[in-house]
């Protein structure tokens, strides 16, 4: 999922009742709870280096407990930090408060927060869980047994962002501000910690959201297995979710011969495809697109894209932000040509419904020359040299 749903989960847990047992949990929730994606960073060394990367060791149930201690860990560091300049501040207030007192009146003994770092830890060890999760409910999911086990493990229920979890999680945080602010108004009391159970009913929603997108996700399954939707027998089928409407999927469907795709109803039971826009002929491959694989980025885009697929696009210069990334400048009897990587998961349009010939973000392109060795690789626009 997106940064915005992966803060909102850990803010939401630790105001689940974390936040009563100790000061810091909530922080340590939020901070934990999208500390996974540090993984971006690998993109700093190239975009296939990012792809490689990406969803990578910080996304195991190995690493959970060490992402948990490395957020403990820096807020140990800032509370130590922030110790000394309270107990200063506090001294200065006391001698104010002290210089300000009649005879035999006392000041008040500090206040100082509540700091139980195992429930901080619990706190953060939670939100890390819970990163893992939510990234499992998205089409392009985990390898949460890395690096035992390599195996891509995805639920396709939610789209990478889903406004009604926003929503959701809005009211969850705005209404208990709105509450507080009331009860300061007419009791003049202090305020209270609020939001346990607004926290709570988040998190119940998203759980519920998940059941209802799976309970779709079967029903669109079935409607394409108990119709004919394409003309071989199916092989394997990919629902791909929309945002918002749990009704609405698209579906890749591969054959011996063909990839099909198709957008589900499952409110009206309408499968809609076209056998001559929608559907993608299995060509055999070419020399080139066999030294394709053996790149760097052919290797990295076919473990990680489980409905690759490979183009031959000829003589076709790749896009690129790259003004300097031009196609190769070889004498005769060279020759070249482009190969395009697309996973089939992402190549449909998804505010608008259906498959598109755009590339995707996710989109990858080498240049092979000779058919053996290749010119250069750019991945989402971005070049790989």
């Amino acid at each position: 999922m997106e940064p915005i749903t992966h803060f909102l989960t850990g803010a939401a847990i630790g105001r689940t009742g974390f936040n009563r047992r100790s000061a810091y949990a909530t922080l340590a929730a939020c901070l934990a709870a999208e500390a996974a994606d540090i993984d971006v960073l690998w993109s700093l060394r190239g975009p296939v280096e990012g792809l490689k990367h990406h969803r990578g060791i910080t996304h195991t149930f190995l690493a959970a407990p060490f992402v948990a201690l490395a957020v403990v860990a820096l807020l140990w560091t800032l509370d130590r930090y922030w110790l000394s300049r309270r107990r200063l501040k506090r001294h200065n207030q006391r001698d104010r408060i002290l210089a300000t007192l009649e005879p035999g009146e006392t000041a008040p003994p500090p206040v100082n927060p509540t700091i139980r770092w195992q429930w901080v830890y619990l706190a953060a060890l939670t939100a890390a869980l819970s990163h893992l999760l939510l990234d499992f409910t998205n089409n392009y999911g985990i390898r949460p047994f890395f690096p035992f086990n390599a195996r891509w493990y995805s639920a396709d229920l939610v789209f990478i962002a889903e406004p009604i979890l926003w929503f959701v999680f809005a009211l969850a945080f705005i209404i208990p501000a709105i509450l507080r602010i009331t009860d300061q108004e007419i009791s003049h009391t202090k305020p209270q910690l609020r939001g346990r159970g607004w926290a709570i009913f988040a998190l119940i929603c998203m759980v519920v959201l998940w059941g209802w997108r799976w309970v779709e996700h079967t029903r669109a399954l079935a409607l394409i297995n108990s119709t004919q939707v394409a003309t071989e027998p199916i092989l394997r089928i990919a629902l791909e979710p929309y945002p918002i409407n749990p009704n609405h999927w698209h579906a890749v469907i591969e054959t011996a011969h063909t990839f099909q795709t198709a957008e589900v109803n499952t409110a009206t039971g309408i499968i809609d495809t076209d056998l001559q826009y929608d559907v993608i002929q299995k060509l055999p491959e070419t020399p080139a697109i066999q030294a394709a694989r053996q790149t760097e980025l052919g290797k990295v885009y076919l473990d990680w894209g489980r409905w690759a697929l490979l183009t031959d696009l000829g003589p076709q210069p790749i896009p690129s932000d790259d003004e300097n990334f031009n196609p190769p400048n070889l004498p005769p009897p060279h020759r070249w040509t482009t190969i395009r990587f697309d996973d089939l998961r992402y190549q449909y349009s998804y505010l608008g419904g259906g498959r598109t010939d755009a590339p995707s973000p996710l989109t990858g392109w080498v240049y092979i020359v000779d058919d053996k060795e290749d010119a250069g690789e750019v991945y989402g626009h971005r070049v790989q040299r």
